[in-house]
């Protein structure tokens, strides 16, 4: 394991995060905050509570998988394909690091920037609403694998895209509307059976369910079920980029 160049790429892409900081992090921070006073206040006032839940709290786990989610997918892709678009990307595959390293280097970087900012979005949540966590460890592994799993999908992404109209495309088009309808502001169970078996195909619902379990110990589905599809997603992801490194997908054309 080369663990020089490991560290090198994970600092460069740290690094650059605190140069854009109020981009990185205040942005998010204050998009979510503006959540709790939008839905929280306005909407909450009207909703007493979700499942012996107030409405406040109980969005309180979908936001943070909202913005983990969107900054995973932004900070892995964009990270990949910055080299990619100035051909940098050829130095590095030239160099004596091996595939494992690259990514370790860039998802790592990724995955870290939204533990961060997820935990800095849950002690804001704290100003906004009380807070408690039952299952802290729980909450812990949800939010760790959750980083790992879209930063690596938003690796993908960003070898796929040549452009940086695609770069966008599938995380506002696809991640965002799939987030939104997967139970982050509302319990599927609120739904009708119709259309909760609908809602139940998608993925973002065992995320956010398993997520808000760790909060209060109500799901929308098991929480065994929520880490085996994270688990899956997971493990689809990995078996990917091993394709994409092996076959040179626009990696090496």
């Amino acid at each position: 394991m080369n663990f020089t160049a490991v560290r090198a790429i994970y600092l460069f892409e740290m690094a650059r995060t605190w140069r854009t900081l109020l981009q990185s992090i205040v942005s998010p921070v204050v998009s979510t905050s503006l959540y709790f006073v939008v839905f929280g206040a306005a909407i909450g006032s009207r909703i007493t509570s979700v499942e012996g839940v107030s409405y406040g709290t109980f969005i309180v786990p979908g936001l943070v998988m909202l913005s983990v989610l969107t900054q995973s997918i932004a900070n892995a892709s964009f990270g990949i394909y910055f080299p990619k678009f100035v051909g940098t990307i050829y130095e590095i595959l030239s160099a004596p690091v091996s595939y494992f390293e690259i990514v370790l280097g860039y998802v790592g970087a990724a995955a870290t920037k939204s533990i961060i900012l997820g935990l800095i979005i849950l002690a804001t949540a704290g100003l906004f609403v009380p807070l408690e966590i039952q299952h802290p460890w729980w909450m812990l592994l949800f939010l760790v694998l959750t980083a790992v799993t879209f930063s690596l999908f938003g690796f993908i992404i960003g070898i796929w895209a040549d452009g940086f109209e695609k770069l966008q495309m599938i995380p506002l088009l696809v991640v965002t509307p799939l987030t939104f309808l997967g139970g982050s502001f509302y319990s599927v169970n609120m739904l009708p059976s119709g259309w909760r078996t609908i809602t139940l195909m998608n993925p973002v619902v065992y995320l956010i369910s398993g997520f808000r379990w760790s909060f209060y110990e109500i799901a929308d589905v098991s929480v065994t079920l929520s880490l085996g599809m994270t688990l899956t997603f997971l493990a689809i992801c990995m078996v990917t980029i091993w394709w994409i490194f092996k076959t040179g997908y626009r990696l090496k054309n």
